[in-house]
């Protein structure tokens, strides 16, 4: 699988191709900090006036490569994806292979930052059920009035929870339905490259 680059993108990065090797090597140990750490304007400035560019460009390049590096760590590619992907940018064969490096060395760390920052959803634990059946009443001699009863344990950040909830058989019925449909949506091509790429 390759990762495609907007314009906007390429236009950020295309400052790096015209510089040295170990400028892009500083660059990457930057953009691992920003990954790290978050966005620190004063290594920006440092480095707006070593390369003599405004701060503006350097930030822009170093957050290029933070997308760079964050997507590729999102999507596993492996190495030859990963060339292939940006080969589109106008690197040299050196710089390429200085990226794939740090590529390669810090993707398991990328993914395990990226993982951390994800929202921990509640998520499902067990479900008991019991289907109950009122014959009748004081009032009306011979009704059927079925009824399904769910008691739905959820865990939510580590904590335990249970809900009760109820609902007929015909609704039990829809709800079932619409669900299998969802189910049948995610089987399809287009969701599956949404997953992979949410991943």
């Amino acid at each position: 699988m390759l990762l495609i680059f907007d314009d906007k993108h390429k236009e950020h990065l295309s400052f790096l191709t015209d510089t040295e090797t170990d400028v892009v090597r500083e660059f990457c140990k930057i953009s691992m900090e920003f990954i790290r750490k978050g966005s620190n304007r004063k290594i920006y400035q440092g480095a707006a006036q070593k390369l003599k560019v405004d701060v503006e460009t350097v930030q822009h390049g170093v957050e290029g490569l933070m997308y760079l590096l964050t997507e590729c760590s999102k999507l596993m590619l492996n190495e030859i994806d990963f060339q292939d992907s940006i080969l589109t940018l106008g690197f040299s064969e050196d710089m390429r292979q200085t990226l794939l490096e740090l590529y390669l060395q810090n993707r398991r760390e990328i993914r395990a930052i990226m993982s951390e920052m994800a929202m921990d959803l509640p998520h499902y634990q067990n479900l008991e059920w019991r289907f109950d059946v009122q014959l009748a009443s004081r009032s009306l001699r011979r009704q059927t009035t079925p009824v399904v009863t769910f008691k739905l344990h959820i865990d939510d950040a580590g904590e335990r929870e249970t809900k009760v909830l109820q609902t007929d058989p015909v609704n039990l019925v829809h709800l079932t339905k619409v669900l299998d449909e969802a189910l049948q949506e995610m089987k399809s091509p287009y969701c599956r490259r949404i997953a992979r790429n949410i991943k």
